[in-house]
């Protein structure tokens, strides 16, 4: 009998991996359930690679990683990741089991209907994981928690911006009569003490990893741009991985969810907000850093310092980045847009000007 190709659509979860193999142009899968466990998937798919001309699975992106991805590609298995917001989903289909779930990624992987994702190498997973800001909101938490705290027991500072050293010499000096009161305010002091210390040490050794290969040039370059900080630069170096992957900054923007909604038909068109698809934690970042531009071009400190060492064009691109972005807001604002709405469009452009910096 002639070997065919083998599409192996797959429902992963902890404990358990659904497999659903379809030979050729076969109409009914093969159904298999087997233990999420490395030797249980090595004996399972080796037999499957046996059996078929070429065997070529696929499963979607989710809380299980891609353990499974980079084991199955180490025994020369074909193996996609795709994303499972850009699925195929029939409006009428009110059942989902897993053994349905398995056979619809294999008929949709066949007829080549879903979208794939590029999957990070384990160190660069293992920087993106770093870089992500848990730490950051908690702190953010427990701060929320004090200051909230200190409002409802009618303790309010007003001597200028909080979470300075003045302001900590002022929460030292306050009693608290309660017993309760005063040992749930000595809590919520630790605690945002405690966050504050591993925010201290995890933005050292961020820095740390910042200035080592392969991440110290390309760190460098996204630095120079103004709202964008070594941790910044990381996280989209982390997150996005190569540039060049993208055609277009068009492409970019699309991938993470900055470009406008669009619904037109019937010689109609209707455009709405942006889309916040993809890595919403890369949005966010741009969204932030687009705040910067508010403000006149200036060279901070901070960006004096990045374009130190920088070749000419990248300073120079740097420059025209901050007057073109600038300009952008202001023209927004006097347009009467709502300053919300200017800071996504000037983010936007800074995506941009990464994705040019970056491939230049």
């Amino acid at each position: 009998m002639q070997k065919v190709t083998t599409w192996a659509g797959l429902d992963v979860h902890a404990e358990r991996i659904v497999i659903a193999a379809m030979e050729g142009q076969g109409r009914e899968p093969e159904i298999r359930d087997i233990p999420n466990d490395p030797k249980a998937i090595r004996r399972t798919f080796q037999k499957l690679a046996t059996e078929a001309y070429e065997l070529r699975c696929c499963y979607e992106a989710g809380p299980c990683g891609f353990e499974l991805h980079r084991q199955l590609a180490g025994m020369g298995i074909v193996c996609d990741v795709v994303a499972p917001s850009l699925i195929p989903v029939k409006a009428g289909d009110r059942v989902k089991t897993d053994r349905r779930d398995a056979s619809k990624l294999a008929r949709l992987y066949r007829a080549g209907e879903l979208t794939t994702i590029t999957v990070p190498s384990a160190e660069q997973e293992a920087v993106r994981d770093l870089v992500r800001d848990d730490v950051r909101k908690d702190l953010t938490a427990a701060r929320h928690r004090l200051g909230k705290f200190l409002i409802r027991h009618g303790h309010l500072y007003t001597q200028g911006r909080k979470w300075t050293r003045r302001f900590w010499a002022w929460v030292s000096k306050l009693a608290l009569e309660r017993e309760g009161e005063r040992l749930t305010f000595e809590h919520y002091v630790a605690e945002v003490q405690h966050f504050a210390e591993r925010r201290a040490s995890l933005d050292r050794e961020i820095e740390r990893i910042a200035r080592t290969e392969p991440y110290a040039a390309a760190v460098g370059r996204l630095s120079c741009l103004r709202g964008i900080s070594t941790l910044s630069a990381l996280a989209l170096v982390a997150e996005i991985g190569d540039f060049r992957r993208f055609q277009s900054p068009r492409q970019l923007m699309a991938y993470l969810g900055l470009v406008p909604r669009e619904y037109s038909s019937g010689g109609k068109e209707k455009r709405g907000g942006i889309t916040k698809t993809g890595n919403g934690h890369v949005r966010r970042l741009f969204v932030e850093a687009a705040w910067s531009y508010r403000h006149r071009p200036a060279l901070g400190e901070r960006v004096r310092e990045a374009l130190k060492g920088q070749p000419p064009a990248v300073v120079e691109y740097a420059h025209k980045a901050q007057v073109r972005l600038h300009r952008r807001y202001t023209r927004l604002v006097s347009r009467g847009k709502p300053s919300q709405v200017a800071v996504t469009a000037v983010a936007r452009e800074l995506c941009a000007f990464t994705w040019g910096i970056m491939t230049a």
